[in-house]
């Protein structure tokens, strides 16, 4: 009992509370620092969209996509924080039980709308620098000590650290800031099959920025 309670927590604690709400390899750093690059999407105006996530059946590989594509924005291109939170959502749990669960998460990474407005008037942008991504060794153990059915088919966690950088205009003077960053993407690479989208992996929710799995 008190092993489960300890799993219960653990998962709790960095939002993935839904991932055990019903039924539903060694950790292995990467060594290549270069960020993923995500096209942006043309929206129906002609003006570019927001990044598009790029499919993936490799854990790691999805989930620095997914890392990369939610810290890429442009104030000044016309979007606001809900398109971008929609291009994440798009390969959310395809369930949809933890797509509520999910919005919630990226917000907390996103400026808010009026914050949004304000860091316009600097031409602000964003991206991504990704450093390292692993599967933390906390997961390993939710995972030994959860029940049959408590975890989707193919869940894993990868915990990403990297640095978030931001450019901008004061003054008439481009500006820049660097801020190092760590959380961790869960996510589930399911075997293929038609309710699993071929077996590509889908996101299922992010943990608290800079409070990842270790």
């Amino acid at each position: 009992m008190i092993a489960a309670a300890l799993a219960l927590l653990l998962l709790v604690g960095v939002g993935v509370y839904g991932l055990i709400a019903g039924p539903r390899q060694p950790n292995d750093p990467a060594s290549d620092p270069t960020p993923t690059v995500v096209a942006p999407r043309e929206s129906e105006s002609g003006r570019p969209g927001p990044p598009r996530v790029e499919p993936s059946n490799d854990p790691d590989e999805f989930a620095r996509n997914v890392a990369t594509a939610l810290f890429v924005w442009d104030t000044g291109s016309g979007l606001m924080p809900l398109d971008y939170t929609a291009s994440i959502l798009e390969v959310g749990d395809p369930s949809g039980e933890e797509q509520a669960g999910l919005a919630s998460d990226i917000a907390g990474y996103l400026p808010t709308r009026e914050a949004w407005i304000e860091l316009r008037k600097y031409a602000t942008i964003q991206h991504l620098t990704i450093d390292n991504s692993f599967v933390p060794e906390a997961w390993d153990q939710a995972v030994e000590q959860a029940q049959p059915g408590q975890l989707p088919a193919g869940a894993t966690a990868i915990t990403i650290e990297g640095t978030r950088h931001r450019e901008g205009v004061w003054n008439g003077e481009p500006v820049t800031s660097e801020h190092t960053v760590s959380f961790t993407v869960f996510l589930a690479c399911p075997p293929p099959a038609p309710e699993f989208r071929s077996g590509l992996c889908h996101v299922l929710r992010l943990s608290q920025l800079d409070n990842p799995l270790r």
